[in-house]
């Protein structure tokens, strides 16, 4: 695999904070218990129809291969099995999934095993569910050996509360060790091409964000922005900023967008447009091959409301628990009030969200 070009992997791993440099630094990761994930559906089971539902508790496994072996059991093929989302392998999660119905019911279901897995509920369901139909994930985070100041760590939390965070996809979008990026990196947009197209958006995307940040207007609309509202696909175009607009913006109801690049014309105008339109052309080769992809454009949320956020210290250890949108990484969340080492994991070096070797903030 070729060398990732730096810039893109600063995009990727490091890009600009919204808030300065973190106040604590700690461990971030050091067993998978350190991380839970439960998924927010935002509807209930049907109770009836020719699939079942199934609520699956998955330990150092990944998303994908639970899938499969679902599949295996369901004596299915693996595209029968639906999901809404991808969760990391190293974490502790609970998420759902779809199978066929099949001969059996719910009772044949629950309490079923593997490697790895377990199904803690089963219910009927009318249809396979679909990817992103989720109303968010709620974490719960387990940072060790924190170092620094927590007063200061208060207020920050504080601000992410009141503010919200940069809603950048984070590093899990891009592969392991960023070989999705690697692969675009060297021309190579069929292999495992999916993901490849959707590392390609990330980058972009992410690049977009970053000028805003850089800039400011991350977490503010100007005329000629689309504007998303919170939770929703939901985008409308902004003509001007009347004082109701901004008071929906300051209570984290309504958000400025970015570019999810594909085929046709942007929605953007004047001053956001332009400044999209120069990210596009600094990354021509990804722009030029999404759309040769005859990938459809979208626009996503530059902010993430954070919910619910909590925090308290067990002696060393930082308890950190939020709810967010569905499609919103904790790391986007994390990385702005911890400088955080991911501990080595098979022959891996460890990573500060800080800083890379070289590299000053």
């Amino acid at each position: 695999m070729p060398a990732v070009p730096v810039h893109w992997r600063t995009l990727a791993l490091d890009p600009p904070r919204a808030f300065g440099a973190p106040p604590v630094a700690g461990q971030v990761r050091t067993t998978a218990d350190d991380f839970l994930v439960d998924e927010i559906l935002g509807f209930e089971p049907a109770g009836e129809g020719p699939h079942l539902l199934l609520r699956v508790r998955k330990r150092g496994a990944n998303t994908e291969w639970v899938a499969r072996e679902l599949a295996r059991r369901a004596c299915c093929r693996p595209f029968d099995v639906g999901f809404a989302g991808l969760k990391d392998r190293h974490a502790v999660t609970t998420q759902w999934f779809t199978v066929p119905r099949g001969k059996g019911g719910p009772d044949d279901w629950r309490a079923v095993t593997g490697d790895g897995y377990e199904v803690i509920e089963a219910h009927l369901h009318r249809r396979k569910l679909p990817r992103g139909a989720l109303a968010g994930n709620r974490f719960e985070l387990r940072i060790r050996g924190v170092e620094g100041d927590r007063a200061a760590l208060a207020a920050r939390l504080a601000l992410i509360e009141a503010q919200g965070v940069p809603d950048y996809f984070g590093p899990q979008r891009f592969g392991r060790e960023l070989s999705n990026l690697a692969r675009l990196a060297a021309g190579d947009w069929e292999t495992d091409r999916g993901h490849t197209l959707s590392a390609a958006r990330s980058l972009l995307f992410n690049a977009v964000l970053a000028r805003r940040v850089a800039d400011g207007s991350w977490a503010r609309l100007e005329p000629g922005d689309v504007a998303n509202l919170d939770g929703t696909g939901s985008v409308f175009e902004v003509e001007s900023v009347d004082p109701a607009l901004a008071e929906r913006v300051a209570a984290l109801d309504v958000h400025p967008t970015g570019p999810l690049w594909g085929r046709g014309a942007g929605r953007t105008r004047g001053r956001i447009a332009a400044l999209e339109a120069e990210v596009g052309a600094q990354f021509d080769d990804l722009c030029s091959g999404l759309i040769a992809a005859a990938v459809e454009p979208a626009r996503r949320s530059l902010r993430v409301a954070v919910c619910d956020l909590a925090h308290a210290f067990e002696d060393d250890a930082l308890v950190l628990r939020f709810r967010l949108t569905a499609g919103s990484f904790a790391t986007t969340v994390l990385r702005e009030a911890i400088d955080g080492t991911i501990p080595t994991r098979a022959g891996r070096t460890p990573r500060r969200y800080r800083r890379r070797p070289g590299v000053r903030r």
